[in-house]
């Protein structure tokens, strides 16, 4: 791929990477800068395999992740996978959001993983720890390829992105779901402009991820959304959530998950730098709720399901068969977000042995 204005801040084996951390990276290519990311290092390397397993125990109901970026521009400053960088020494905070690792091999990756006899099509997610559909996919076009290889394989799969780069790929998407089960997500919690850009200055603004759940859904594809994080005492009040699932149920998604933030290490500690600088009134509470672990309590959970569920009603996402969840557990996900479930096989009468 083309890079305008490019420089090479490292060669893999031939130089010296731009950061210490990459150098015991198997695969590492090359570090790539350039105007047109500004302040952001792109660093490339092979993947011998991009399938990864999830833990029996995690609550997710999917058991195979696909991440082809580590590291992500969004710069959301809650990000649940900050953490995840400290595996390759880099930062939590900025690093997160200006080293981004990209496995510009995934699409052949992908196929070498899917084409094992002991692979059997299970269900694939993709846009659980970063975005697929971050800016940088604009110029790596990596997704087209892992679509296509999850296609050629008969694998079901889901994406949940907060990018309208997806868009690029509506029509391989419709052609996807004319093969396999597929199911489509957006993330879209925020819709004050001013404070969305102080919380998540790499995405799209609320009226475009809007305008991407009318595409997905124009393009008679499912589309559940993420309102997600809700943030306590920021977009938490009755108006806000009223608002957002106005919008949403306009936009046509089919089914809302609402779920509260949560702050994992790495996340937890920048998320409290962020606050210290834009809402020091609110550290105090925050502390308070967040002061003995990643999850609010469940009297918080149960706050906002009971503040939340009229507004469903309201707005028709009722939680009976809407697949609407407003628990706010973790491994939730709306409706349209998964691949539907496989129809029931139609039972075969079996010819009686014996007349009557």
């Amino acid at each position: 791929m083309r890079w305008s204005g490019q420089q090479l801040d490292g060669t893999g084996a031939s130089g010296r990477p731009a950061l210490p951390g990459m150098a015991s990276v198997r695969g590492f290519l090359r570090t790539v800068t350039s105007p047109e990311f500004a302040g952001v290092r792109f660093h490339e390397v092979t993947a011998k395999t991009v399938l990864n397993r999830v833990p029996a125990d995690s609550a997710m109901p999917f058991r195979w992740t696909v991440n082809p970026y580590r590291g992500c521009t969004h710069a959301c400053v809650y990000c649940y996978a900050r953490n995840t960088h400290t595996y390759l020494d880099l930062d939590t905070g900025e690093g997160f959001d200006r080293d981004v690792v990209v496995k510009v091999n995934a699409g052949e990756a992908l196929r070498r993983d899917l084409s094992r006899p002991s692979w059997r099509g299970e269900h694939v997610a993709l846009g659980t720890n970063t975005d697929p559909y971050q800016r940088a996919e604009g110029r790596y076009r990596l997704m087209p390829g892992i679509i296509g290889a999850l296609v050629e394989s008969r694998t079901e799969f889901s994406v949940l992105t907060k990018g309208t780069l997806l868009r690029r790929d509506l029509p391989l998407l419709v052609e996807a779901a004319s093969r396999v089960r597929l199911g489509l997500g957006v993330s879209l919690a925020v819709y004050d402009d001013e404070l969305q850009q102080a919380l998540e200055p790499g995405t799209p603004s609320a009226a475009a991820r809007l305008a991407l759940v009318r595409a997905v859904r124009d393009a008679d594809l499912p589309c559940g959304v993420m309102l997600a994080p809700v943030l306590p005492w920021l977009t938490d009040s009755v108006p806000a959530l009223d608002d957002a699932l106005a919008w949403l149920a306009e936009a046509g998604a089919t089914g809302v998950t609402v779920l509260p933030l949560h702050l994992r290490p790495g996340a937890k500690e920048w998320f409290a730098q962020w606050l210290r600088r834009h809402r020091p009134d609110l550290v105090a509470r925050y502390t308070e709720l967040y002061g003995r672990g990643a999850y609010v309590p469940a009297a918080y959970r149960e706050f906002l399901a009971d503040r939340v569920a009229p507004l469903l009603r309201r707005h028709g996402f009722a939680p009976a068969g809407s697949g609407t969840v407003v628990r706010g557990q973790e491994g939730e996900f709306p409706l349209g977000s998964l691949p539907a479930p496989a129809p029931p096989s139609p039972l075969v009468e079996q010819p009686a042995l014996f007349d009557a």
